[in-house]
C-alpha cells in the first residue's frame, strides 16, 4: 500500500501562507490517503466508483478483478460488455471502462507518457475519454500522479472544507481561486485537509 508523500516542507509552507489552515493541521495531524500508482488502473477505479458508495464501489472492483485477473487494457478489450457490465454496473459504465481500455491500446491516450505531461494536458486529454470529467482528472492526478497543486473547486467537499474552515456562507469562484493560490505549490496538501475539514 502506498500513500501521498508529503512532510515537514509543505506543512511549514501551508502554516506560514494560512494561520487558519494551519491551526488545522496541527489540530488533525498527518494524513495517510492511499494512491494507486498506475493512472490507467486509477481511472477505471473511479469510474467504478461514480456515483455509488465505498463499500459497493470495492464490492464492483474485486469483481472485475475475479474476472479479469489483471485490469489492464488487453484485458478489458478482450471482454465482452455484458461480463464487465456483470460485475454490477450498468451498461453505460461498462462501455465506459471499455472506451478507457480501447484509448489505451490504440494510442489515443499513452497512460504509461502520462507522467510528462503537464496537468493541464493531462486533464484535457484524459477528460476527453466518455465518463471521464475534469474532477476525475484532478483526482487521477493527485491520487495515481502524485501531483503537489491540484485543488478541484468542482469537489463538493473542498469547498465544503473550505467554507468550515474561514466561516464562509458563500463560495463563489474569485474566493475559491484566492485561496487556491495562498495554497500553491502545495495546494494537494491542503486539499488533503480541506477534505477532512468538510465533514466537522
Amino acid at each position: 500500500m502506498m500513500f501521498f508523500e508529503y512532510g515537514q516542507k509543505e506543512i511549514d509552507y501551508l502554516k506560514h501562507r494560512d494561520k487558519k489552515l494551519g491551526a488545522a493541521i496541527d489540530m488533525i495531524g498527518l494524513i495517510k490517503r492511499e494512491i494507486t500508482p498506475d493512472p490507467f488502473t486509477a481511472l477505471v477505479s473511479s469510474v467504478v466508483s461514480q456515483q455509488i458508495s465505498n463499500k459497493a464501489a470495492a464490492t464492483v472492483w474485486n469483481r472485475l478483478q475475479t474476472l479479469l485477473g489483471n485490469i489492464t487494457p488487453e484485458s478489458i478489450v478482450q471482454t465482452e460488455r455484458s461480463a464487465i457490465q456483470g460485475c454490477g454496473m450498468s451498461e453505460r459504465k461498462a462501455g465506459y471502462i471499455k472506451g478507457i481500455a480501447d484509448a489505451a491500446t490504440s494510442g489515443i491516450v499513452d497512460f504509461n507518457g502520462l507522467h510528462t505531461l503537464t496537468d493541464e494536458e493531462i486533464i484535457k486529454r484524459v477528460s476527453s475519454l466518455r465518463g471521464v470529467g475534469v474532477w476525475t482528472a484532478e483526482m487521477l492526478l493527485i491520487f495515481s500522479l502524485c501531483r503537489p497543486d491540484v485543488v478541484s473547486y468542482k469537489d463538493l467537499a473542498i469547498c465544503r472544507g473550505m467554507m468550515n474552515l474561514y466561516g464562509l456562507d458563500e463560495f463563489p469562484k474569485e474566493t475559491f481561486e484566492r485561496y487556491r493560490k495562498r495554497y500553491s505549490p502545495y495546494g494537494s496538501v491542503a486539499s488533503l485537509y480541506l477534505w477532512a475539514l468538510s465533514v466537522r
